[in-house]
């Protein structure tokens, strides 16, 4: 697996502060060996929690970035409600649960295009969801799925 630098990889003054955090952690799982999901959680405009999917590292189906994310929040004064939950990939329903469940306001996505995810879903349920179809997160996951196909595979239940 590749860990280099992207070139295509806006720099991180042009990015969101919560899709740069988002993009460091899916650097940082892909360079453990994991799967390259990053996200983080904002609420108030600050950066409140980032994780990454750590299924491989941990050996725990449950821990998808979001959900790691999520988890290292913690207890949130007031919640979840009005934040910003950020992804490199479009949330499966797993984590788009996970949001729906917690009041999570809106959800920002760095692509779509190699997994469609849930946002039909999310968007039911009162969600505002922003695809930014970043080359970065594009390319990112498509060379990850081309070089890893059954450990994706097994990432999305296939």
């Amino acid at each position: 697996m590749s860990t280099s630098p992207d070139p295509n990889t806006p720099p991180v003054a042009d990015l969101d502060p919560g899709m740069a955090a988002a993009i460091a952690e899916m650097q940082q799982g892909l360079a453990e060996g994991g799967i390259p999901i990053g996200s983080s959680l904002v609420r108030d405009g600050q950066v409140v929690a980032a994780g990454h999917n750590k299924r491989v590292q941990e050996g725990d189906p449950i821990t998808h970035a979001e959900i790691d994310c999520l988890r290292a929040a913690g207890r949130l004064p007031g919640g979840f409600r009005g934040a910003t939950l950020y992804s490199t990939l479009m949330p499966c329903f797993l984590c788009a649960g996970a949001a729906v469940q917690f009041g999570v306001k809106k959800v920002v996505v760095g692509e779509s295009r190699n997994f469609p995810g849930a946002p039909e879903f999310m968007r039911s349920h009162g969600i505002e969801v922003v695809d930014l179809d970043l080359p970065v997160c594009v390319e990112t996951m498509a060379r990850f799925i081309a070089e890893n196909p059954a450990l994706w595979g097994e990432d999305i239940g296939r």
